[in-house]
């Protein structure tokens, strides 16, 4: 499965100036939601995503993914794995468990994503599992922007990441684009304005 190539034919694999939710910024963006879109290509990656866990021999119970963009991802995954599916909302911009959501003590948990980059919001997701007596014993997404290590992987983490060292990362695939501060970014020195293509923007 060459998942560059599934991105870049569904529209999915962005070139640019974008506005990231850590405040940084990058000439690339990964737009996952022209690919959820469709369905069955949809349960197609989850249903490798899930045999990437299984062969790793991480057993869980439930999947908890990080609102909006997670939570797709999140529920393909967890229909491959014939699992339970839950998200995590901001509330005045604090990760939540809301709409009747629970979470039983020692409940084993995948926290997923669509895209992992620092993996800021499926940490806040996790440390809602874990506060309520859930226990999570790995992170997923279809794809790694390359910041943290993914599992099978010999690159490591790079400054930045906040996946936990001592739980496995799962992911289909590897996209380590150029991230740029604000006020190092080459292309805001050419005039250009960045703009914000996810879920927390247009």
């Amino acid at each position: 499965m060459n998942l560059e190539q599934i991105y870049k034919e569904h529209g999915a694999y962005l070139h640019g100036h974008f506005l990231l939710s850590s405040g940084n910024h990058s000439e690339y963006y990964l737009q996952s939601a022209k690919i959820l879109e469709y369905p069955l290509l949809a349960g197609e990656l989850a249903s490798n995503l899930n045999k990437i866990i299984a062969d790793a021999g991480v057993e869980y119970d439930s999947v908890c993914s990080p609102a909006l963009g997670g939570i797709l991802a999140g529920y393909e995954l967890a229909r491959a794995g014939k699992k339970r599916s839950i998200f995590t909302e901001r509330v005045d911009g604090a990760m939540t468990l809301r709409r009747g959501f629970e979470v039983k003590k020692g409940e084993r948990f995948i926290v997923c994503e669509d895209v992992i980059t620092t993996g800021g919001s499926a940490l806040e997701s996790a440390k809602i599992i874990e506060s309520l007596g859930g226990v999570v014993v790995g992170f997923a997404a279809l794809a790694s922007r390359g910041f943290c290590k993914m599992h099978g992987s010999d690159k490591p983490a790079k400054e930045g990441a906040k996946l936990p060292s001592d739980k496995p990362f799962f992911a289909l695939g590897e996209f380590d684009f150029e991230i740029y501060e604000p006020s190092k970014c080459p292309l805001c020195a050419t005039g250009s304005k960045a703009i914000k293509p996810g879920s927390r923007g247009n």
